[in-house]
């Protein structure tokens, strides 16, 4: 089972990877985010590549995705849920541009985490205005 730290990693993860690309863009702010939360405050950062690689290939099995979702929701806690979609919607948020895919991913985390709609409305209004450009 994953720790709780990964699962949110992976969360990061799946929606980086919705649109079978992982611009280094999106990895350097995977990184960002594991450096400056709190929640990541006692991971070890050097860990990052070896979760990337373990989320990559579960993904990549079949029914990758839909296996990922579960072991991410059996690994946290329901006050870790929102957060899990908060860095979900920045990820997908920072580039000033949601994919179909993107969209669609952030939609099974909502229902796969159990995120009130409502919640996650402002959640996702939340990250669109922390990464809106001038």
């Amino acid at each position: 089972m994953l720790d709780q730290h990964r699962a949110l990693i992976y969360t990061m993860i799946i929606v980086s990877a919705a649109d079978s690309d992982m611009p280094d863009a999106e990895l350097t702010i995977i990184g960002d985010i594991v450096g400056h939360l709190p929640v990541f405050r006692d991971f070890d950062r050097r860990e990052l590549p070896r979760v990337l690689n373990d989320c990559t290939n579960l993904i990549s099995r079949e029914d990758g995705l839909e296996q990922t979702l579960k072991t991410i929701r059996a690994a946290l806690p329901a006050k870790l849920r929102e957060t899990a979609y908060a860095i979900a919607c920045d990820l997908v948020a920072v580039d000033g541009e949601a994919t179909q895919e993107e969209l669609r991913v952030l939609e099974l985390i909502r229902h796969r985490l159990n995120i009130d709609r409502l919640i996650a409305a402002a959640i996702e209004r939340g990250a669109r205005a922390r990464f809106q450009k001038l």
